[in-house]
């Protein structure tokens, strides 16, 4: 019978936290938990823990929090703790080659993409923006670049055709987890064979901005329609109506033609509003008017704000 790993398992955000608690439903022993430190949130900047290390905590787990990974005082930390191997899911720092270099078996990644496709900080996004069919998991050999290293495992999943960041983000979160076990057994059995990636094939998937939101209504209602899609929850989309900021969910496609400019609403009542684009229609279905909360359009026209005829912009 194979001897229990000694894991640390680094990772911060939502993302990694069911890759964790795989981890501890397994048979190996996570012997701690690296994180972001804790940061300021919401409108108030409260202090806040990450979620890794909240779930790291339920479990009495010794939980590491360094500003920075490249410190010597860090790199002792580790090598005390002797872990066989690291595991990286959503970190939020490129690792350097020293601390790689410290378990036998070096460090493993959970990345929520097919790579080399969509390597970077935000392939969920962009793999949804871009208008993709598939995504997947993969279980990477990390190296010094970024989600550069060796392919160990892949899961694809299909992305519906109404798919938002948000509800793929959770998926694949789930998945992760599920993968990373079955990564684990694999390489105890010793058949997890490292496969290069192929840098011509390689997509960048950088993190997103807010300005990125801002909705251009020239561009084609398909275009359109991937790109609210790719930023719900965040930093989502947005336009501007007499001024005011509306952030803009739920969009339909509807084949037809307008005569009006790009960004006339066409039409406004209980079944969304109906938007001119550089082609085809885009009716959306819900809305947030600036420092209001997400509504549907029904509930958003009972204020009377927006009428068909006007222009967003």
């Amino acid at each position: 019978m194979t001897a229990p790993l000694r894991l640390i398992f680094m990772g911060t955000p939502d993302f990694a936290v069911p890759s964790l608690q795989a981890l501890l439903d397994g048979p190996d022993q996570v012997v701690a938990v690296v994180c972001q430190p804790d940061r300021g949130r919401g409108r108030g900047k409260v202090l806040s823990p990450p979620p890794v290390k909240m779930l790291a905590e339920q479990h009495g787990l010794t939980v590491l929090q360094p500003e920075s990974v490249k410190t010597e005082v860090f790199l002792e930390q580790i090598r005390q703790l002797a872990p066989d191997l690291l595991v990286v899911v959503a970190y939020g720092k490129i690792l350097p080659g020293a601390l790689l270099r410290l378990p036998p078996l070096g460090a493993i990644n959970v990345h929520g993409s097919l790579l080399p496709k969509y390597r970077g900080a935000a392939p969920i996004q962009w793999a949804v923006i871009n208008g993709e069919s598939q995504t997947g998991i993969t279980i990477m050999q990390l190296d010094a670049g970024m989600d550069t290293g060796p392919v160990l495992l892949t899961v694809p999943v299909a992305i519906g055709p109404q798919e938002t960041t948000g509800s793929l983000f959770d998926r694949l979160a789930l998945l992760g987890g599920e993968t990373l076990a079955l990564a684990l057994d694999t390489l105890k059995k010793g058949q997890l064979v490292p496969v290069p990636q192929d840098p011509a094939l390689a997509t960048a998937a950088p993190m997103l901005t807010k300005e990125q939101g801002h909705l251009d209504w020239s561009l084609p209602a398909q275009r359109l329609h991937c790109l609210i899609r790719g930023l719900d929850p965040w930093p989502s989309a947005f336009s501007f109506f007499e001024g005011k900021r509306y952030r803009l969910f739920n969009p339909e496609i509807v084949m037809m033609r307008s005569p009006e400019p790009p960004g006339t609403i066409c039409r406004a009542d209980s079944q969304g509003l109906l938007i001119a684009t550089g082609a085809d229609c885009l009716l959306i279905r819900e809305i947030q008017p600036e420092g209001k909360k997400r509504m549907t359009v029904a509930d958003c026209l009972r204020g009377g704000r927006i009428t068909a005829g006007g222009l967003l912009a």
